[in-house]
């Protein structure tokens, strides 16, 4: 049955639909003051919210895949995992725009002096050869081994994603959603380590 709808051919502009509301939402809220007392934290925060909710729905996509066999999930992975880069790119434009006012040197400076910037920082850029490559032209220039191994490096993406919102969150003694972010990526991680050594997958 889910197989079934994931198959036909509305369901990845439906799916994309959805993933672009929080955007839109966003977007909206922006321009018409809804975002709170101050709507630049909020931007911040919200695309950094949003990058690691994708981030957990496009890790979950394989194991999901597997353990309900319904392969044609698959077809989702590439969309979700471009929101991810997305919103990470959103989320750094907003730091960039509204927080430091495109003053690039200060902007060096405080990813040189901050170490949960840095983290973010270096998060970012592993990203982006992933989405420069998620194509099928890619996969065929660097040959699907190479393609698989670069593209595990999500997973130290996912460390350092962790650990950026960690210490983001340190100097307010907030860790609840670090720890649900961090359980449900340690879980994802442990359980391509276990599917890789054992079901040979």
């Amino acid at each position: 049955m889910l197989g079934s709808i994931l198959g036909k051919s509305a369901t990845k502009p439906v799916v994309f639909v959805f993933c672009a509301i929080p955007f839109c939402y966003l977007v909206w809220g922006a321009f018409n003051d809804a975002l709170g007392a101050n709507p630049a934290e909020y931007l911040i925060r919200a695309t950094g919210d949003l990058t690691m909710r994708f981030l957990c729905i496009t890790l979950a996509v394989t194991p999901l895949r597997v353990m309900c066999a319904v392969p044609q999930l698959l077809r989702l992975r590439r969309m979700l995992g471009l929101f991810v880069y997305f919103y990470a790119a959103v989320h750094l434009l907003c730091y960039s725009w509204l927080d430091m006012g495109f003053e690039w040197f200060e902007i060096a400076t405080d990813i040189a002096k901050r170490p949960f910037i840095l983290v973010g920082f270096t998060a970012f850029i592993l990203l982006t050869p992933l989405a420069l490559t998620s194509f099928n032209k890619a996969i065929r220039w660097l040959g699907a081994r190479r393609w698989q191994i670069l593209h595990r490096a999500v997973y130290g993406v996912s460390v350092l994603a962790v650990l950026h919102f960690y210490w983001m969150r340190a100097g307010k003694s907030n860790f609840a959603e670090v720890i649900v972010y961090g359980a449900i990526l340690a879980a994802l991680l442990l359980w391509r380590i276990w599917n890789k050594r054992f079901a040979g997958h």
